[in-house]
């Protein structure tokens, strides 16, 4: 039979041929990584099979699968983890599934990923909205505020949950022991969103991982970091207050009934790869990030800038530049492109450079292509500062409340006031700026409008003749 249309998989291969050089997730890095070297992926589709008898069965596993989870499990000490096909979503929404009720207050951090704000909506829960640290140096989201985060726990002793994304996406990490330890004295359990940290499992130089800071449901993102397949992550129970049986219930109806085998082949390899790390191994990971950070900061029109925030730990899988002459994160991501450089995130200031865990493949050609690409450019945004608005306002009503309400469309200017109909989500990184069901302030439409007018990419906002967001008829 003839295929005449294939117009995603032209696409991949198209782009494949030009050798580009990655610097983004996944972490197996266009699967040049090392551990993949003895594994065929070229012939992926010989793996590609179904639940045929010895293969196991991801949603019952009595056989391989189960021991690979167990084998997990053990890496993490865990009670209990389970692999992941449909991406860390589903292992947020099955975490909260287990643990929230309708209308019960849910204790939430304000730049949680998307997923966290729409399974909290489909359960109904009342999210209750915990302050956020920003560097305003940088212009960054960075996590809770510990005091008010505590205080907000007192506050709330019924609360159903408390979830909190931590490390952030530019990989700053904070201690949550504290709020944890306060939060399970109510015998409320705590969610991570650990979707950038499942390598901290490693320990030094990595951040810790929530896991050992006694955390109860903990979700990574296994392919960010690891030489996992795209959509790979996993999901740790280790708890008392939360039935490991129950999340795997909803896992059970959350999750495809066609799990993929390459992906779940590629989590068990991301493991063992993880668990047969050397301090050696780490030792030569780290020396080479710290060289290639050195390389980057002798170019002249380009800076490796982080928090001064010492309430955090860096990852340095994580490395942030800025232009010194004057171009926008955007403009210097495009400037990268232009070379065949494809980096994992920009924003107003910065470009996000997501290194292996791993030898950096071609580092010297990359050095050089980054230096081509910075040399003699120049913006207009020396003496620019954007500011990153300090925002925690309330959900005045219910979604359950909300459900029932129509929705129209409106010009971002004309929305103060009014309760947002639809997360608007500057993307990546996937943390909304308005929240379906919050009150919309100035402060969120002074974000957007600069957000939008410095070419940054936004979900959820429609720019025919002037920027336009859905809000609630109330």
């Amino acid at each position: 039979m003839a295929v005449k249309k294939l117009p995603l998989l032209n696409k991949l291969k198209e782009f494949s041929s030009t050798n580009p050089i990655s610097f983004h997730v996944p972490g197996h890095k266009n699967g040049s990584h090392t551990a993949l070297e003895s594994f065929h992926f070229t012939d992926l589709l010989k793996i590609d099979v179904t639940e045929l008898n010895g293969l196991d069965d991801l949603h019952f596993p009595t056989g391989v699968i189960k021991e690979a989870e167990e084998l997990l499990a053990n890496l993490y000490s865990a009670d209990k983890s389970f692999f992941l096909v449909n991406g860390s979503t589903v292992g947020n929404l099955a975490s909260i599934y287990a643990t929230c009720k309708q209308d019960e207050p849910v204790l939430v951090q304000r730049n949680c990923h998307k997923s966290i704000f729409n399974g909290l909506a489909l359960v109904g829960a009342k999210p209750v909205l915990l302050p956020t640290e920003v560097d305003q140096t940088l212009g960054i989201a960075l996590g809770v505020e510990q005091k008010s985060t505590i205080d907000i726990i007192h506050q709330h002793p019924s609360a159903k949950a408390i979830i909190l994304t931590n490390p952030n996406y530019y990989g700053m990490s904070q201690n949550l022991e504290d709020i944890i330890e306060v939060a399970h004295r109510y015998g409320i359990p705590v969610i991570v969103d650990e979707a950038h940290g499942a390598h901290f499992i490693v320990g030094d130089p990595f951040p810790k991982s929530s896991l050992n800071m006694g955390a109860d449901l903990v979700i990574q993102s296994a392919h960010k970091t690891l030489p996992a397949m795209t959509m790979g992550s996993f999901l740790h129970v280790k708890s008392s207050l939360v039935d490991e049986r129950k999340v795997g219930s909803y896992l059970t109806m959350l999750q495809s009934s066609s799990p993929s085998y390459p992906i779940m082949a590629s989590l068990d390899l991301a493991r063992s790869f993880l668990e047969n790390l050397t301090e050696e191994d780490i030792q030569e990971i780290e020396q080479q990030i710290h060289y290639f950070c050195n390389k980057l900061q002798e170019i002249p029109e380009i800076e490796v800038v982080h928090s001064n925030n010492h309430n955090y730990k860096q990852d340095l899988l994580k490395v942030m530049i800025k232009s010194k002459n004057g171009l926008t994160g955007f403009e210097l991501q495009k400037e990268l492109e232009h070379v065949n450089v494809f980096t994992e995130l920009s924003d107003w200031k910065h470009v996000l450079f997501v290194l292996p865990l791993d030898k950096i493949a071609n580092i010297e050609e990359a050095i050089n292509a980054i230096r081509r690409a910075v040399k003699d450019k120049k913006g207009n945004q020396l003496n620019t500062s954007f500011y990153y608005p300090s925002i925690v306002s309330q959900f005045p009503y219910s979604f359950k409340e909300l459900m029932m309400k129509e929705k129209e469309q409106l010009p971002l200017d004309k929305t103060v006031g009014r309760i947002c109909g639809r997360n608007v989500i500057p993307y990546p990184p996937g943390i909304p700026v308005i929240l379906e069901g919050e009150l919309i302030s100035g402060e969120h439409v002074k974000y957007v409008k600069e957000l939008h007018e410095n070419r940054g990419y936004i979900q959820n906002i429609e720019n025919e003749i002037e920027l336009k967001i859905e809000v609630y008829c109330l």
